[in-house]
């Protein structure tokens, strides 16, 4: 799994969970590993922009379901992400999505600090679409 899809995905998961500092760091890196402005402005419609591929697709689907309270995740989700990505990619994609479960919930309940690096490039990138620090600031 390439760096990109791993950056796209913790993002996912903090657009998901709203916690605004790892939105922050994940847009910057997710910018920083290649994917443009166009491409992480488009995240929220992920399903139906031409922006994404469909193994995209799979696992940013994983991503906004597995943050749901009950868990959203269905058999089905796995077996389309097989289609694209072999047992080691399904276990390493949703490590990434868990682990930003927890980075999430900790930010979120410490209102830690968001660096201006970071949030000068979500600033720029997703400003337009209303992002802003919150708590974080």
């Amino acid at each position: 799994m390439d760096g990109q899809l791993k950056m796209l995905l913790t993002l996912a998961r903090s657009l998901a969970a709203g916690c605004r500092y790892c939105q922050s760091h994940m847009t910057n890196l997710s910018n920083r590993y290649g994917a443009s402005d166009e491409k992480i402005q488009a995240l929220l419609e992920f399903d139906t922009s031409p922006l994404f591929s469909s193994a995209e697709r799979a696992a940013i689907n994983l991503a906004f379901k597995a943050d749901q309270l009950p868990n959203e995740t269905q058999q089905e989700d796995i077996d389309e992400l097989l289609k694209y990505f072999d047992e080691g990619q399904v276990i390493e994609i949703v490590a990434c999505i868990c682990l930003f479960g927890w980075l999430n919930c900790w930010n979120e309940t410490l209102a830690t600090q968001v660096e201006d690096v970071a949030s000068e490039a979500t600033s720029r990138i997703l400003g337009a679409k209303g992002w802003t620090p919150g708590k974080h600031s």
